[in-house]
């Protein structure tokens, strides 16, 4: 459930200066449990916090159309994350419309699966920025991107090696060759330069 912000609850990783709706304690606690859970060691509450920056990074610079259902999303987009399944966004999406998300939110949290996929052209503007938060680690300095990386390969530690190294460099090497790896222009500009150098060394790695 979500709550107006006129009412008062411990401030957590959940919320940032521009979050447009509180999370009840109930819903709060939920999150929580999922995102402390031991096998993450990328897709955690630390994800959501800097995902939560970047929603604040849009409000300034440009704003959203609809920031409360884009809040939404990013609290919930990675509630459940298993690394060996394929329907972890349509179970987080489910889980959100459980604690009072909108469809528009859960719409969100689904499209999260095409990351790599989808094109600017089959999104809307606060979608591409969405995505893009999420995604936004690709340009970060390189040593936080290589934390990230190695921080995958730990989640994935079930899979062999050779297939991990295998799909990871596949999918590291989709992402390089888009013609464009963010689908905003305001992330474009910002990070793209810094996403095509981190993924190129991380595709000669593996």
């Amino acid at each position: 459930m979500f709550a107006t912000l006129t009412t008062v609850y411990r401030r957590s990783v959940f919320t940032c200066r521009h979050a447009p709706l509180a999370l009840t304690a109930e819903t709060r606690a939920e999150l929580e449990a999922h995102y402390g859970e031991p096998h993450r060691a990328y897709h955690h509450a630390g994800h959501i916090a800097e995902v939560l920056r970047w929603f604040d990074w849009v409000a300034d610079e440009v704003g959203w159309n609809q920031p409360a259902d884009v809040y939404q999303a990013i609290v919930f987009h990675d509630v459940i994350y298993d690394p060996l399944a394929k329907d972890n966004e349509l179970r987080s999406g489910e889980l959100a419309r459980r604690h009072g998300a909108s469809d528009r939110a859960v719409e969100l949290i689904v499209l999260t699966a095409r990351h790599g996929s989808v094109s600017a052209s089959d999104v809307d503007r606060d979608a591409a920025h969405f995505l893009d938060s999420d995604t936004a680690i690709l340009g970060a300095d390189a040593a936080e991107f290589d934390a990230y990386d190695a921080a995958i390969g730990r989640e994935y530690a079930a899979v062999p090696p050779d297939a991990y190294r295998t799909g990871r460099r596949e999918f590291l090497t989709k992402m390089l060759a888009r013609p464009r790896i963010f689908l905003s222009d305001l992330f474009h500009a910002r990070l793209d330069a810094k996403a095509r150098t981190n993924l190129a060394r991380a595709v000669a790695r593996y």
